[in-house]
């Protein structure tokens, strides 16, 4: 039966389970694993992913295990795991921060690989693999410097976390690392991606992109990483367009399908997290599909990858932009590692494999690396050599061990410095120095650990949180092309975790170079941004930022991009044509300068005309029987009422005022008492005019001159009291009126009392009622110009115009009930006009012959009334 790898490794670490007895025991049959060791009085422990992959055995558990065997050797990380030499040596050299102490190594190749990594962790605890730490027994070294990889370091920190023992990793940046109810042990010199997000998100947000593609490595680091930034993004907007995951096997179809996914979004700007390895997968499968005109951004762990600096990776990558943890210029590393030798460091089981990948020779007939064709002497030389090893230029990764070397060294320090009675143990005891405990190192409570501040030889002060993690800053990389044709890794900007939020992030926009060497900012957006004057409206089905551009409805305005909703303009405001801004609403009224307001003037002082000219007729044919069989003086007396009724009209017209608004309904409905009173009293006077022609009849002494008068009198005045009560309990008062819907205050004249008007209009409608009836009883009378047919015509169009203006009214908005109301007036004088008098002139002009005869006789029984 065959296991996997997991299983594998919980077989091998089963096997370690310590006894329950309180001595350590060395275990048979385990296989030694490489190890790059110098002993010191205090030996620290080091784990580094020299390989990309591990060559898995044939695990039948039927034989014994064989040697794993590991492939990819990575330069970058050799070089990090001789920066930790270096450091140890300068401690050592230098003398003054550990005076007469010692600091030795052991160090670990962890393969890539979890399984490995945890065997190697093991071998650091137990020390030469034959025993087991526990709660009886000391670990090999106080503190592990390691591992790489976020996911490696996790299967790490769980084992070190039972067992107190601590681990600073100089390169696992996985947010979930900073949990320590998980890793109480764990501390690091790499920033969060917490940080690491928080920066790519303000790099998204300064540029507008709202449409951003995500790739992420098969791992804890890719997939914490993009999904802490698709979280952080979506709160201001912006939407991950996808999420494409680079599977560790880097199948090629697999790739390939992933590259076209990305071609067929649409999406200009890619965030890719994850590690090198994955990367360079991934742009491998780039280049075999030409796919162009994508600006990556790189995650810290590529970004400055000189791997992918090559040239035939220029047309994809160059204008990549990225955070990259502070660069240092650590001095005298660069000769130490050139100064490498295989005759110099025996002991070293990696250095064979290194010369021999570096000069592409081999040893004695054993090698590794299948390109070796000559063999290597030992004496060739590095500083001959321009690879990722011998490149000191991007020192930060290397930087991070450094100082987690002399965070332990810092550490051990402030111990040996305890002065007897004021050390943080019980009854002021100090630690013994000579056998360091690993709990001693990491407890937060001591203040001789771990957790304390020192500043660097480069003037940065280092401190560990109460998750164990450093301040972060970045700085922000362009990759540049130079004049020579190679990629230089140009700051451009950087990111400061300790500053307030509005000043975290700098970036020197005009420094950028991006993809396709331009210098405009690429858009990647699912759609344009929507102008001011419209607001965004989400399409279905898809995510917040695919949406659609809806012009704001009137009345309201969006005066920013991308407004989600419009707002609603004041109630004294309109919406201007562009949608943007709230003018203020025009004032509407019925105006001299408006063409109906025009037109009703015209009509109006066409009415007055008229009736003027009327009236210059009847002076002028006074003496006429026609002028004298109509009542000459009640004719005068309608004449006069019509023109105000005409002039009346005109008091509607322009801006109501409180002194014309209480003067045009009073006005007018007194006009028109005093007009119908008179048609009354002239239909009464026609009526009992030829009653009174019966044998005895004494009717016409109650409708003399004086009994006339006095009625005409007695019923305007009831108007006038009832105008009078209006005027002082509630009057006319001009009214402004801010409808939502349209764009324009309604400026007009509030009838105050609702009741008073209806007073006025329902007595002047009473009159019209009973001179019309009394027209109507009187229109058969023998006559050959019977007026009460014609009184009857007129009080039939008065009644109808105003039966109309009721629902009319109500109805009309703004103006245009002051202008419904222009147009009773004048319809009903011009009714009254036209049916009472014309018909006169035309007998007077047209038909004189009709002047004598009964004409006559009639003027005389009315001159006889008065």
């Amino acid at each position: 039966m065959r296991c996997s790898t997991l299983l594998h490794a919980l077989c091998s670490i089963l096997l370690w389970v310590p006894s329950l007895e309180q001595s350590c025991h060395p275990l048979s049959g385990l296989l030694e694993l490489p190890a790059l060791v110098k002993e010191g009085d205090i030996n620290l422990g080091g784990l580094f992913s020299l390989h990309d992959s591990v060559l898995e055995p044939n695990l039948s558990f039927a034989s014994k295990q064989m040697p794993t065997s590991c492939t990819g050797f990575s330069f970058r990380t050799f070089r990090w795991m001789q920066t930790m030499i270096f450091a140890i040596e300068e401690i050592n050299s230098q003398g003054h921060l550990l005076p007469n102490i010692t600091l030795g190594y052991r160090i670990y190749d962890s393969c890539s690989t979890t399984f490995h990594a945890l065997r190697a962790a093991m071998a650091l605890v137990n020390g030469h693999g034959s025993g087991i730490a526990g709660p009886y027994c000391s670990a090999a070294v106080p503190v592990i410097i390691g591992d790489g990889g976020s996911s490696l370091s996790m299967v790490v920190a769980r084992l070190l976390g039972i067992l107190q023992l601590p681990q600073v990793s100089y390169f696992s940046s996985c947010e979930c690392l900073s949990h320590k109810e998980q890793f109480p042990t764990f501390l690091r010199t790499m920033p969060s991606d917490l940080f690491q997000v928080e920066a790519l998100t303000l790099l998204v947000r300064h540029f507008g992109w709202t449409w951003v593609g995500t790739v992420a490595g098969d791992d804890d680091y890719g997939r914490q990483g993009v999904h802490i930034f698709s979280q952080e993004v979506e709160k201001y907007g912006a939407c991950v367009a996808f999420l494409e995951i680079i599977p560790k096997s880097h199948y090629m179809e697999q790739m390939s399908i992933i590259v076209e996914r990305i071609r067929l979004s649409g999406v200009r700007v890619v965030l890719l997290f994850a590690l090198e390895q994955d990367v360079v997968a991934l742009f491998q499968a780039v280049l075999r599909q030409n796919l162009t005109g994508i600006q990556w951004l790189a995650s810290e762990a590529w970004v400055t990858a000189s791997v992918l600096a090559g040239p035939q990776y220029h047309l994809i990558l160059q204008g990549t932009v990225g955070f990259a943890i502070r660069r240092a210029d650590i001095p005298g590393l660069g000769p130490f590692l050139t100064r490498l030798r295989p005759a110099t460091t025996p002991s070293n089981p990696y250095i064979t494999e290194f010369w021999e990948k570096t000069f592409g020779c081999t040893f004695d007939g054993v090698t590794h690396s299948p390109e070796s064709w000559t063999r290597c002497t030992g004496l060739e030389q590095l500083t001959n050599v321009r690879n990722i090893y011998t490149d000191v230029t991007q020192l930060r990764i290397s930087y991070n061990v450094y100082k987690a070397v002399y965070a332990v060294a810092h550490a051990v320090r402030a111990m040996f410095q305890c002065n007897a009675g004021r050390g943080p143990f019980p009854q002021g005891a100090c630690p013994d120095t000579s056998r360091i405990q690993p709990w001693e190192v990491n407890d937060p409570t001591l203040t001789c650990t771990l957790r304390i501040e020192f500043t660097t030889a480069f003037e940065e002060k280092m401190r560990f949180d109460k998750n164990g993690d450093p301040v972060a800053t970045y700085d922000l990389i362009n990759w540049q092309m130079s004049d020579s044709g190679t990629v230089r890794f140009v700051t451009v900007g950087r990111f400061d975790g300790t500053l307030p939020p509005n000043r975290k992030l700098k970036i020197s926009d005009q420094d950028i170079i991006w993809n396709g060497n331009q210098t405009q900012v690429p858009q990647s957006a699912c759609s344009r941004s929507c102008p001011p004057g419209t607001r965004k409206a989400i399409k279905p089905r898809l995510p917040v930022c695919c949406f659609d551009c809806v012009v704001c409805a009137v009345g309201e305005v969006s005066n920013q991009t991308d407004a989600v909703e419009c707002e609603k303009c004041l109630a004294e405001f309109w919406s201007n044509e562009q949608r943007d801004a709230c003018v203020p609403k025009q004032v509407e009224y019925l105006s001299f300068h408006d063409a109906m307001g025009t037109t009703l003037l015209a009509v109006a002082l066409l009415g007055a005309c008229c009736t003027m000219a009327v009236a210059a007729v009847f002076v002028c044919y006074r003496n006429t029987p026609i002028v004298r069989a109509n009542n000459s003086e009640l004719s005068f007396l309608i004449l006069s009422a019509l023109g105000l009724c005409f002039v009346c009209a005109v008091l509607f017209i322009g801006r109501p005022t409180p002194w014309s608004c209480m003067l045009r309904h009073t006005a007018f409905s007194i006009a028109f008492v005093l007009c119908i009173s008179c048609i009354l009293g002239k239909t009464v006077v026609v009526l009992m005019a030829f009653r009174a022609t019966l044998p005895g009849s004494t009717v016409m002494r109650w409708f003399g001159p004086w009994q006339q008068r006095a009625s005409i009198f007695l019923c305007t005045l009831v108007q006038v009291l009832i105008c009078g009560v209006w005027l002082g309990m509630a009057p006319p008062l001009p009214q402004r009126l801010l409808p939502r819907e349209t764009p324009h205050i309604l400026l007009l004249c509030n009838v105050g009392s609702a009741v008073a008007f209806s007073l006025v209009l329902g007595y002047i409608g009473l009159l019209a009622a009973v001179c019309f009836l009394l027209a109507f009883l009187a229109r058969k009378l023998p006559d050959n110009f019977n007026e009460a047919k014609f009184i009857t015509f007129s009080m039939l169009i008065f009644c109808t115009v105003w039966v109309a203006f009721v629902p009319a009214y109500i109805s009309s908005p703004g103006k245009y009930s002051t202008a419904t109301e222009i147009f009773a007036i004048l319809a009903s004088s011009f009714g009254l006009l036209v049916c009472l008098f014309f018909p006169k002139c035309y007998i007077i002009f047209a038909q004189p012959q009709h002047l004598g005869g009964e004409m006559e006789i009639k003027a005389n029984m009315v001159k006889s009334t008065f």
